[in-house]
């Protein structure tokens, strides 16, 4: 028996959300650097917000990121022209391959807004998936080119001109990239975006490797010439360390992968409604931002048809409260094995694949 309708019109009662708390005063130093850089995410479970409402809200926040980002690129690439500074121009390639970012996932969050049809019959979120991955190719890029040209300077020095307007230009890159990781990082969790969260976390760095063409700038200026390329060296090598990151990221993404306590909290929150014997062949899939789940249930085999249709339906509707990023979960009702049922999978369990424990 089989459970499952469109949860699109589903309302939560946040009163019943599941959060957790973690208490960061306790880590060490460089685990506090590592979560400014790289905030810890609870698995896009914050909020759960009508899938229209979430596609407005992650459209307005990339058109928000492009202009400012686009502008901070702009002034940089100026002050390139003037001074020659290879650290400033990885950090301008940067921001500009950070800014054009905003077009995969602009058209990832248009497609979404699509009613699921018979051919897309999961909807069209996995476009974001695959914004992801395109941005993901557009950092490696930027950090090739950020390489090759610190290579070249170093094997080819020139002079660099204009040390203050490069000292301002890095201050400025630095504020436009830390205003938008804050702004795109915010509005990825509340509207669960892995790649609006990843923009986000892409940008912080973009920051702080400005802050590094800053101490290039000022090294220049007390007498070591060669610091400004191996700034933008090391800018290069920053840029490939967030790369790793979030390919690793959209590879889970790729492959249905989800954190091991969302499986458990779907296990532990169905076994835990009254007429449910056990939980089995649990599956959970990010599509986009929203999840979707399917499972298995033992029931009393001696039970209606109408009694273990409500025992289902309570399943869901726990389910629904403690994953807000749930937007469907189908639920298969087993009878209990006993001499009455005998084995009741015994005409279909030779086409099931075997699941780890």
């Amino acid at each position: 028996m089989t459970h499952a309708h469109d949860h699109h019109v589903h309302e939560h009662d946040h009163g019943h959300e599941h959060e957790h708390e973690h208490d960061h005063s306790r880590e060490g130093f460089w685990a506090k650097v590592k979560q400014a850089i790289i905030p810890h995410s609870h698995g896009h479970q914050e909020a759960a917000l009508d899938a229209a409402l979430a596609t407005d809200r992650g459209i307005w926040a990339v058109k928000v990121s492009l202009v400012a980002l686009l502008a901070t690129a702009f002034f940089q690439v100026f002050i390139v022209y003037m001074s020659g500074s290879v650290a400033l121009f990885a950090d301008t390639v940067h921001n500009f391959s950070d800014a054009l970012t905003a077009i995969p996932l602009g058209i990832a969050f248009t497609l979404a807004r699509r009613a699921r049809d018979k051919r897309y019959t999961y909807g069209y979120g996995r476009a974001e998936d695959i914004a992801g991955a395109i941005i993901v190719l557009m950092i490696l890029f930027s950090a090739l080119v950020a390489i090759y040209q610190a290579v070249m300077k170093i094997i080819y020095p020139e002079p660099i001109t204009a040390l203050g307007w490069v000292a301002a230009a890095a201050i400025i890159g630095f504020l436009g990239n830390e205003l938008v990781a804050i702004f795109r990082i915010n509005v990825g969790k509340q509207i669960g975006s892995a790649a609006l969260i990843a923009d986000g976390n892409h940008a912080r760095t973009d920051g702080f490797t400005s802050l590094a063409v800053l101490a290039g700038a000022i090294g220049v200026w007390i007498g070591y010439p060669l610091l400004d390329p191996i700034i933008g060296l090391l800018i290069g090598i920053a840029i490939l360390v967030i790369v790793w990151s979030s390919a690793r990221d959209m590879y889970f993404r790729v492959m249905d992968a989800v954190d091991p306590e969302i499986t458990h909290l779907v296990e532990h929150t169905a076994e835990g409604v009254e007429g449910v014997q056990s939980v089995h062949d649990v599956a959970i899939r990010w599509v986009g931002h929203r999840q979707r789940a399917e499972m298995h249930i033992t029931v009393d085999c001696d039970l209606p048809t109408h009694e273990s249709h409500h025992i289902a339906e309570e399943v869901r509707h726990e389910l629904f409260h403690v994953l807000p990023a749930l937007v469907d979960v189908t639920v298969h009702v087993d009878p209990c094995e006993c001499e009455k049922t005998n084995n009741h999978h015994h005409h279909t369990e030779h086409h099931i694949a075997p699941v780890a424990a």
